[in-house]
């Protein structure tokens, strides 16, 4: 590998590389370090040596799990990338990169299309305003069919993706691209002329000077108007479509051009004051605890303390590192605009702001984990083990919300699907060498109220104690989430008590009369007292579990359940069949549509009736069927779907018991 200097004066991108599983993004990832001199020598997925892929479950998969942080040099500028998994199973890390990027590659196989991974990114980018190049993938695979994608592009996508490139050719015959940006022969004029008219009518001004002076025919006009193309995908208004074939290396130039053309340079200034993120942590056998920083605004060296605006701690950092897969070097230094590992902070998690928020964008939340596991070990003298392994990956992920019942002695899971649970395995007996099992997954349900009404606790005895609380609680549309609000007067319940119970009313729903999590109400605390003498400062964490559960009960819950769209491609000869198999899983559906000998069915469906269905759907039309889904929501049950989940602890609405157990825990921690 060849080492990276950048001078600070150079240019930058931030840019990472999604895909729907198999379409090419890792090999993509590859080939761009080698035909920028990153690497000398290329690796390969189905050989396990790939530079971003350097997890031993990766390799030995061939798949990517975690979210790889590289870098090269194109044109005198500094590429960040970030490639990320394409399976459905490890959305978070997709979630959590995109935070970060200035621009984004989305590869689309020429052969499969448009998929629902790549519909999920595609809608997360919009939302984060992303600007994004469309790389067509796979040209020279049986199948591909350049035009036959682009209408995917444009029906499930955009219809503003605009191809820069002629593709020559397809299947075998593929022979990379004719660049439309070049003076035009009779072969490419059409395409050129479909691409500028496109342009021109994105933007007022443009169309007007298209129609005033027309196309542009020399090399000079034709690279003004790229820039106005540059700017309007900077804006997110149009999205440039190139097309290639990464195992063979065809295209790879074209597009390292392309992120460098297309893709917008971060902004942010050194000397403002400190902005950033924490978006992705590792473990190094030497450097301990590394948190991948993306930095907004502000300078960090070696051996600064940095404020932690979200813990409010102060930590020091010892170390400042790029890094390659397993290699990584010292820089010293992390300006506005770049990526680097921090070491040195032990108490950071992902989503933590260092400095100020201020420069900080949003996030976009794709990942929601509909099955919950619970976690088996084969000998009693592995449990701490085990609680400190699962600890240190959910550190590393955290929606895996390691649920740990001490007493109990049972560890829990929240995991996206079976393909993770395999990894997970294998990861506990590769790197901390514990054997696990995980039990049956189930789906994770979710509350809400019934109606609306009002909570009240009036904790009194056994003294000393004294607080009393009444809230209001109703219903609130799907997902809606939870929103809290307290109308008391401080000199009837002290501020510091007030925030007491704001805290503690997210944690008392994690619970409701079903063991789940209540969702979508909102919850106003209209009454509430505390005592001058009497009241101590923690009774306000015995008490608002009482209250809110007091509301729960009269109130009455519903369960919701999770619920996946589909989009199902089957041969004509088998749809009856899956008809009636969508009828028997409550699944809502729109009448098939047909095109030649196969139909497609778009519909909604319950996950817990279509767990298995892709398993029963490959063996019923021998794997000529497709099934695309993406979590779409939660909805109410219908009254015979009855799913209770045994409650950890003692139930607040058992008041003698749970006092009784909360006073010993507070006065034992």
């Amino acid at each position: 590998m060849t080492p990276m200097t950048i001078d600070s004066g150079s240019k930058r991108r931030n840019v990472g590389i999604f895909a729907h599983v198999d379409a090419g993004k890792t090999t993509t990832t590859e080939h761009l370090l080698y035909e920028s001199g990153r690497i000398r020598s290329l690796g390969s997925v189905d050989r396990g040596t790939a530079q971003t892929d350097w997890l031993d479950v990766e390799r030995e998969r061939g798949i990517s799990v975690r979210a790889a942080v590289t870098m090269f040099t194109w044109k005198d500028v500094a590429v960040n990338v970030v490639d990320t998994p394409g399976h459905v199973d490890f959305l978070s890390e997709v979630e959590r990169s995109l935070r970060v990027m200035d621009g984004a590659v989305l590869i689309v196989s020429a052969v499969e299309g448009v998929q629902s991974q790549t519909e999920i990114i595609w809608h997360a980018l919009r939302k984060l305003a992303i600007p994004t190049v469309i790389y067509v993938n796979k040209m020279d695979r049986i199948g591909a069919d350049a035009d036959r994608v682009l209408a995917d592009i444009r029906k499930h996508l955009s219809p503003m993706a605009v191809p820069v490139q002629l593709a020559n050719g397809a299947e075998e015959t593929f022979a990379g691209s004719f660049d439309l940006w070049s003076p035009a022969d009779a072969e490419t004029q059409p395409a050129q002329a479909d691409m500028l008219e496109a342009l021109a009518q994105t933007d007022e001004a443009l169309l007007e000077r298209y129609l005033a002076e027309g196309a542009p025919g020399g090399a000079e006009g034709l690279a003004d108007w790229k820039k106005e193309f540059a700017r309007l995908t900077a804006q997110c208004e149009l999205f440039p479509v190139l097309f290639g074939a990464s195992g063979k290396g065809i295209g790879i130039t074209a597009l390292l051009d392309g992120i460098v053309d297309y893709l917008p340079a971060p902004e942010g200034e050194a000397n403002a004051p400190l902005s950033g993120v924490v978006f992705k942590i590792e473990r190094d056998k030497t450097m301990g605890r590394m948190a991948f920083v993306r930095l907004y605004q502000g300078t960090i060296r070696n051996r600064d303390t940095v404020k932690n605006a979200t813990q409010g701690i102060d930590e020091k950092v010892t170390q400042i590192r790029k890094v390659d897969g397993r290699k990584s070097e010292d820089v010293g230094v992390l300006e506005a605009g770049d990526i680097a590992a921090v070491c040195g902070m032990q108490h950071v998690r992902i989503g933590d702001v260092i400095g100020s928020e201020e420069a900080v964008p949003q996030e976009a939340r794709l990942a929601i984990p509909l099955l919950t596991v619970q976690v088996h070990w084969a000998a009693a003298a592995d449990y701490p083990a085990v609680v400190a392994a699962l600890q240190e990956l959910a550190d590393e992920d955290p929606l895996l919300d390691l649920q740990w019942l001490q007493e109990e002695r049972e560890l829990h899971l929240k995991v996206m699907g079976p393909i993770q649970l395999e990894v997970l395995t294998q990861i506990l007996d590769n790197r901390f060498g514990l054997k696990v099992t995980f039990g049956q997954p189930s789906v994770i349900y979710k509350e809400t109220l019934s109606g609306t009404g009002e909570g009240f606790v009036a904790y009194t005895m056994p003294k000393p104690c004294w607080a009393i609380l009444r809230f209001r609680m109703e219903p609130l549309p799907r997902g809606s989430g939870l929103q809290y609000d307290a109308h008391v007067r401080s000199e009837d319940l002290l501020p510091q008590y007030q925030n007491e119970v704001a805290r503690r009313v997210p944690l008392a729903l994690q619970q409701g009369m079903y063991g789940w999590e209540v969702v979508d109400l909102r919850v106003t605390l209209i009454e509430g007292q505390h005592h001058v003498w009497h009241t101590h400062p923690l009774d306000f964490v015995v008490a608002t579990p009482m209250g809110i559960m007091d509301g729960l009960s009269r109130i009455g819950t519903k369960l919701l359940e999770p619920m996946l769209r589909f989009r199902l491609t089957v041969p004509e000869e088998f749809g009856g069949k899956v008809m009636n198999d969508l009828v028997l899983m409550r699944a809502a559906f729109e009448a098939p549509a047909l095109h030649g000998d196969r139909m497609t069915i778009e519909g909604r469906v319950p996950v817990a009736t279509s767990l298995e269905y892709a398993v029963k759907l490959g063996s019923l039309t021998k794997g000529r069927a497709s099934l695309s889904t993406f979590f779409d929501g939660y909805e109410e049950c219908p009254p015979d779907v009855k799913a209770e989940r045994p409650r950890r602890g003692v139930n607040p609405l058992d008041t003698s018991k749970y006092i009784l157990s909360v006073r010993n825990a507070l006065s034992s921690s």
